[in-house]
């Protein structure tokens, strides 16, 4: 991995089981820091959230090796597919986005507004190292005409503090089975604002999209089934709360522009669109950040008015509405 050495094991006698152990030095091309400790995080965190999700869906821990920093949890089924791949080779199926979004929903939901839980996991440190410097204030620095906005999304998150967040719930710690999906890497996991989490995803649900410009209308539609099932299972919350999705949908237009937009030019680059799909998303995240459309059908035709005007796909091939 990128931040830890992981391993399978498979022994002579019983299941297989996977290793993690944390690195000082995450493998990036631009040096990039975080302190050994955050794999007692995941431990933490994933031991709160399995009980919270159908069985399976979290690995269950196995042992600790605290001197070494490591522990061992449950291994996924050898034949498991990694959501990333399949999405970047073009397997787009909006039922593993609405599962997706149901089981953000429920953790978000079930570790709501609970002291405990805030004073369990309210230390951010690992958050910052891992996120909020090398995403958000990587690109204040290279775009400064978006640094004031930036600065605003990072002092509303942080006073934000209302349920647990995974802050690394992507399509590359999505692994499939069938049937099954298993959600891995909790290291970043902290009591915060749910809308990091929203914009996290949805940027990586974005990113396929421009890849697959062809096809924006079937890559669409995993995020407006991501939100379907994350309102319907969250949306018991009062409204006029930070969990309302009135205000979750605000606050995540700015976080899915920052979580965009660092990946193209921040410290954790992908590295599957070229330079005029790259220079699209820029524009993009620049356009939600001065003028944020009000829904996300806005968000999506921001996006694909980004696609044609960079000759990314023939715009009689797009739909108009979502």
């Amino acid at each position: 991995g990128v931040s830890n050495a992981v391993l399978r094991v498979t022994p002579a006698a019983g299941e297989p089981f996977v290793l993690k152990q944390s690195r000082a030095q995450l493998r990036t091309r631009a040096a990039w820091f975080s302190r050994l400790d955050r794999v007692w995080r995941e431990v933490d965190v994933m031991r709160v959230l399995a009980p919270l999700l159908p069985p399976g869906v979290v690995p269950r821990v196995l042992f600790e090796d605290r001197d070494n920093y490591l522990f061992a949890m449950e291994a996924a089924p050898a034949d498991h597919k990694v959501w990333k791949q399949l999405l970047l080779e073009g397997d787009a199926d909006p039922k593993i986005a609405a599962q997706l979004g149901t089981f953000l929903a429920t953790i978000h939901r079930r570790t709501a507004l609970q002291p405990k839980l805030a004073a369990q996991f309210g230390d951010i440190q690992i958050f910052v190292e891992l996120r909020v410097d090398p995403f958000y204030r990587r690109i204040a620095e290279i775009a400064p005409d978006a640094a004031p906005y930036i600065e605003r999304l990072i002092v509303e998150m942080f006073a934000t503090p209302v349920c647990i967040v995974h802050a690394d719930f992507s399509p590359k710690n999505v692994l499939i089975t069938g049937s099954r999906i298993v959600l891995v890497d909790f290291e970043t996991g902290h009591y915060g604002d749910p809308a990091f989490d929203l914009g996290f995803f949805l940027s990586h649900l974005l990113l396929k999209t421009v890849r697959h410009a062809g096809r924006f209308a079937e890559y669409a539609k995993l995020t407006t089934e991501f939100w379907r099932t994350y309102h319907a299972e969250v949306g018991a919350l009062p409204d006029g709360t930070a969990l309302s999705p009135r205000e979750l949908e605000r606050r995540t237009t700015g976080h899915l522009a920052g979580c965009m937009w660092a990946r193209i030019d921040a410290t954790s680059r992908i590295d599957y669109l070229d330079e005029r799909q790259q220079q699209a998303v820029r524009e993009f995240c620049r356009d939600l950040f001065f003028e944020p459309p009000v829904d996300w059908s806005g968000i999506l035709e921001r996006l694909r008015n980004q696609l044609v005007v960079h000759r990314l796909v023939d715009e009689r091939a797009l739909p108009t509405d979502w």
